[in-house]
């Protein structure tokens, strides 16, 4: 079967070998073998965040599959030029895989993860923890995660656009001060925050770099989408905190 696909993680295998972790677009998330030493060809194009055209065969006996062949398309060689750029399409990487490729929309899951890839493999050290905050809160929403920031889960109240709002995992979504019980195992999300994350992530993610975000919006932002995606997942990625 051909698959236009995203390699996400590789691993050796035995003595020469090594498996990949790919994100395809029919196919959802494929564990291949790649076969071949260091000074094989394939394998160099079967890295991690190279995507393009997979050639993969099922052995339905052993309920294995093999990489034949990769047709890479885009290499995204800056995403090993800065720390910051690796660590994040790490981290990227990691959450798809976590939430086993999104469910059933591969699709519309291999276009938000190459997107931010891109944006990645181009931005500045200062930027990538913008990209990746845009990702995950992008991913929530694919997940159909994302709380509502108008109203209180619980009460029906309207939340006030400029006041402090408060996330409950338990109840994973926005509750107003008389509803909280005193705040206890929620996360704060403020104004900037909310804002931010309401009109500037729904913009494509090459375009993260023009828009600023305050370091305490920053922080909000970052607390509210990982403790959206670790109630959803069962567990907080160390990935996300790099």
């Amino acid at each position: 079967m051909s698959y236009s696909a995203l390699i996400l993680r590789s691993r050796p295998s035995g003595e020469s070998n090594r498996d990949i972790w790919l994100l395809a677009d029919e196919a959802g998330l494929l564990r291949a073998t790649v076969f071949g030493g260091p000074k094989s060809k394939l394998r160099a194009y079967a890295s991690p965040f190279h995507s393009g055209q997979a050639w993969i065969y099922h052995d339905p006996s052993k309920d294995s599959r093999k990489l034949s062949d990769f047709d890479v398309r885009s290499w995204r060689p800056g995403l090993r030029e800065l720390y910051e750029r690796a660590m994040a399409a790490d981290a990227v990487a990691e959450t798809i895989l976590a939430s086993h490729g999104g469910g059933g929309n591969w699709g519309g899951a291999l276009s938000l993860a190459e997107a931010a890839l891109d944006a990645l493999a181009l931005a500045d050290s200062e930027t990538c923890a913008r990209i990746l905050l845009h990702f995950l809160w992008q991913w929530a929403g694919f997940l159909g995660l994302r709380p509502e920031f108008d109203r209180c889960s619980l009460c029906g109240e309207p939340l006030s656009a400029g006041a402090m709002s408060l996330f409950s995992p338990r109840e994973g979504g926005m509750v107003c001060a008389a509803c909280s019980g005193g705040g206890q195992g929620m996360v704060e999300a403020g104004p900037g925050c909310r804002h931010w994350l309401e009109t500037v992530c729904p913009l494509p993610p090459a375009q993260i770099g023009r828009y600023t975000l305050d370091g305490k919006s920053f922080r909000e932002a970052k607390a509210l989408t990982t403790a959206i995606l670790a109630e959803a997942l069962g567990k907080r990625l160390a990935s996300w905190d790099w």
